[in-house]
């Protein structure tokens, strides 16, 4: 079972609401809303721990944290042919492989 801390967290101010606003990544549906970012950071920390204890305890699929997660580096892409032309050519100007050119601009 993942440990609260394990998870991928993002706090963020927010104009509308005039406060901080914590996620986590794996569980977005989760949020917290606070006037500090400490206060938001820890409360979804502590919102993650409850709902951690609720799944074990229902037998429910945890999440895997990103942390833990295997990447194998390679993921297939899906682009209009016009713009692999145009990536290819511009690959080509520059000398470098089309991977490298696409890496680069990630």
């Amino acid at each position: 079972m993942g440990k609260p801390e394990d998870y991928a967290y993002r706090v963020v101010w927010s104009e509308e609401d005039g406060a901080y606003i914590a996620t986590v990544a794996e569980f977005p549906s989760l949020s917290c809303v606070a006037d500090s970012q400490a206060d938001a950071f820890f409360g979804i920390v502590d919102i993650v721990g409850v709902v951690l204890a609720d799944m074990a305890k229902t037998g429910e699929d945890i999440p895997i944290p990103f942390a833990c997660r295997r990447y194998s580096g390679k993921f297939a892409l899906r682009i209009p042919p016009e713009k692999h032309r145009l990536l290819a050519i511009e690959a080509a100007e520059q000398h470098v492989s089309l991977n490298q050119l696409v890496v680069s601009r990630l």
